[in-house]
């Protein structure tokens, strides 16, 4: 099936629940068995099997199932936050005397994750510059247990050439884990790419209305025991109702990122031709030095950019974006609102340099008409020039 329809009947069985269209919020802690063998056999029966409520209920399966088919992995585990599936997913392969490689524009938590708690773990960490492609095999050491990619990066929106670096990887063996959140499944499809590990913080698109607090890990079969058996390891559990709210945000994002790329689109070429804007960071534009590559593996944008103002900026920034009317102030994003941010990316990178023409706002594009966005982001350009 296609995208469009998979997000509209992956994750439901209606004739299963009375003929209801959505799958019910089925909460529990406990499950009875009628027998004592019964209960003693309960593990026999697969890991999507309800038999406790921190492993899940019908409506945590159901979910799950839905992103897996999205996915195109073989299963799926819905996590507590994306953090979440970034720790679960490393942890799933760490090890003392480890090693790992995360690409130097990776979101700043996870690099956190690495050098604080892996470290302590016995867990080495090395940082490679997102472009370098099928250039990874020189880092590959007999120690390396896991490449992690982002694409396009953290704030900074570099493609990396995802099936390259997995090919080098799984020359030596080594799984590939990508943080597929910017894209969703429904404009990449990592697995076909050669990732073996997809994380998503479900906060942001597939939920879709910036009210949900979820993560989720998709695997292939070869890595889901792996995956699977960090999580439970972590104890790591997401609600029912969470659940029912993720199946509801999976039902609308097809149409939901299709508008918020046009949207984003035509907000980021008006930018381009704006005196006061250096560049636009965003892979859907011509002008981004990593548009093919964009073009080669994605079926479409996120509505999140980056924007680098002209130097001269510096001392006018916070009058800008005080000025901002719809665009909100805020972490996060994904949601159907606007967002503005600054961005200070560069202070983190420790293998490649990332220097701005001046200083830089991440844009969050949202359901707004995108006449209204440019003439806010017009009269936050006036007001911060007067």
């Amino acid at each position: 099936m296609k995208n469009d329809t998979l997000l509209v009947h992956a994750g439901r069985d209606p004739q299963a629940h009375a003929g209801m269209v959505n799958t019910p919020v089925f909460r529990t802690s406990t499950v009875i068995f009628p027998t004592l063998a019964s209960y003693q056999d309960r593990k026999s029966h697969g890991d999507k099997f309800v038999r406790y409520g921190r492993h899940g209920t019908p409506t945590t399966y159901a979910f799950e199932e839905a992103v897996a088919s999205l996915e195109g992995g073989y299963k799926t585990v819905a996590v507590p936050n994306g953090l979440a599936a970034v720790v679960a997913s490393l942890t799933a392969y760490a090890r003392p005397g480890a090693h790992v490689l995360m690409p130097d524009s990776v979101y700043t938590p996870a690099r956190r994750f690495c050098e604080g708690r892996l470290a302590t773990w016995g867990v080495r960490t090395g940082f490679y510059a997102p472009r370098i492609g099928a250039g990874i095999a020189g880092l590959l050491t007999p120690d390396t247990v896991a490449v992690y990619c982002e694409s396009p990066g953290s704030q900074t929106f570099e493609v990396q050439d995802i099936p390259a670096i997995a090919a080098a990887a799984h020359a030596r063996g080594i799984p590939v884990i990508a943080d597929n959140t910017w894209a969703t499944p429904y404009f990449l499809r990592p697995f076909e790419l050669g990732v073996d590990v997809s994380i998503h913080a479900a906060t942001k698109y597939i939920g879709g209305h910036s009210d949900l607090m979820m993560g989720v890990i998709t695997a292939n079969e070869a890595h889901w025991d792996a995956i699977h058996r960090a999580v439970d390891d972590l104890g790591y559990s997401v609600s029912p109702d969470d659940c029912y709210q993720g199946l509801r945000g999976l039902r609308t994002l097809g149409v939901r990122l299709r508008q918020q790329m046009q949207n984003a689109l035509d907000v980021a070429r008006w930018l381009e031709r704006q005196p006061q804007v250096a560049a636009v960071n965003y892979p859907a534009l011509e002008s981004h030095p990593d548009h093919a590559l964009w073009r080669r593996d994605f079926g479409g944008a996120a509505s999140l950019f980056a924007v680098e103002l002209r130097p001269e900026w510096g001392d006018r920034l916070e009058t800008l974006v005080d000025s901002l009317k719809l665009f909100g102030i805020g972490s996060s994003w994904g949601g159907y609102e606007s967002l503005v941010n600054v961005v200070q990316a560069g202070a983190s990178r420790t293998v490649t340099a990332w220097a701005p023409a001046g200083p830089v706002l991440r844009l969050h594009v949202g359901m707004e008409d995108p006449q209204d966005l440019i003439a806010d982001l017009q009269q936050g350009f006036s007001a911060a020039s007067s």
